[in-house]
């Protein structure tokens, strides 16, 4: 069913690279959200109002919360749809993780006001009143939302949105908080017990801690966050996949918004070769990522000589050895310069963020090792800082 909703609604509905594509996505979302969280709030509302329910009450301004989520959702895929300007070069794709940061605080306010009203009803509790209707209006929210987290997920990894799938998640979590809420129903009409400020208290607690998830998570690509692993493996497979490319380094990636990645790397090639050919074929890189992936690469060629067994075999030491101070370093652009008296040995070396050791005391260690290896050899090093997770 969602599949058909799509192809009904959603205009070139496979071609989810291109970015007009992916805005229809996000506003069809948005709006279908609009429509059943509306239902929701009424139906709910109006039940727990007759019932005197403070729980269901809470639900039901949870769903009209969610309401106002889709149409800050459907804003934010509308302003990060518009094109670069002078202004902003890379253009307003980050509006959607600002739409999602809205988002999270309305979730946490919401969250807050529910604990505080059923704080309220635990110290003057009140009777709830059963039917048969507020189980069919609760059973019928926790179908509908259940749907609506399937549907959500389904197009947030289809089109790659962390906006939709946060929205999911939301759906998932009125899943439960619902179901704890017609639970508590059925137990204070049997048992007499009342639970309903409880519950509304637990729902509201669930809603604030949802809302602190979310916020981490918009907040993220904001700052900066990492490149994925799936991406940080899939551009240097595919750099690595040419003929003529020794290795790859210095790999940067920057995200202005989803479907807006630019990213820069260095690439090896054999000094000995053609300099037109091998630049030639950067230039080919950087425009199969332009066509395939929709991804600006800029790529820097770096010469290696190939030729001089010597430094071959020095650049491979010292590339295993430099592993004795942590498994995650490596090294690059190595060159030596041979003097009278010693030999310079010129290269870099990644070293991860999260490493304790400073660089001025990573470069004397690497120094010393390469020494009692080599002892005419000085090591001339720069340290370069990783820019991908530790863990990739």
């Amino acid at each position: 069913m969602i599949d058909w909703l799509i192809r009904r609604f959603v205009a070139g509905a496979d071609n989810v690279q291109d970015p007009a594509v992916r805005t229809r996505y996000g506003q069809f979302a948005g709006t279908v959200g609009i429509i059943c969280n509306v239902a929701l709030c009424l139906a709910k509302g109006a039940v727990g109002l007759i019932a005197g329910s403070v729980s269901i009450v809470a639900d039901a301004v949870n769903n009209l919360s969610d309401a106002s989520s889709n149409v800050i959702s459907l804003l934010g895929f509308k302003l990060a749809s518009r094109p670069a300007d002078p202004e902003h070069p890379y253009g307003h794709g980050r509006y959607e993780y600002l739409s999602g940061l809205i988002v999270a605080a309305l979730v946490l306010a919401i969250g807050f006001e529910l604990v505080k009203s059923s704080i309220e009803k635990i110290l003057s509790p009140t009777p709830v009143e059963f039917s048969g209707a507020l189980v069919i209006v609760l059973a019928l929210s926790i179908a509908v939302k259940l749907w609506m987290a399937v549907f959500n997920r389904t197009i947030g990894r289809r089109i790659g949105s962390e906006t939709l799938e946060a929205t999911a998640v939301d759906s998932r979590n009125d899943v439960i908080s619902t179901g704890a809420v017609l639970v508590s129903a059925v137990i204070a009409h049997l048992t007499g017990l009342d639970l309903d400020g409880w519950v509304g208290c637990a729902v509201g607690l669930f809603i604030l801690w949802s809302g602190i998830g979310l916020v981490r998570e918009t907040v993220d690509p904001l700052l900066g966050q990492a490149p994925s692993p799936e991406l940080v493996d899939h551009i240097r497979t595919k750099i690595m996949s040419y003929p003529g490319v020794l290795g790859t380094h210095d790999l940067m990636v920057h995200d202005y918004g989803p479907g807006r990645q630019f990213a820069s790397a260095h690439v090896e090639m054999a000094a000995e070769a053609d300099p037109l050919e091998s630049h030639d074929l950067i230039d080919n890189i950087e425009q199969d990522f332009k066509t395939d992936d929709r991804m600006i690469v800029t790529l820097h060629y770096d010469p290696i000589v190939t030729d001089d067994p010597a430094v071959n075999d020095m650049r491979n030491w010292i590339n295993q050895a430099v592993k004795i101070i942590d498994p995650r370093l490596s090294i690059h652009d190595l060159r030596t310069v041979v003097g009278p008296t010693h030999t310079n040995v010129i290269f870099d070396c990644v070293r991860p963020q999260d490493l304790t050791m400073p660089a001025s005391q990573l470069k004397r260690r690497i120094d010393q090792i390469v020494r009692d290896h080599y002892p005419r050899c000085r090591c001339v090093i720069t340290i370069d800082e990783s820019y991908v997770s530790s863990a990739q």
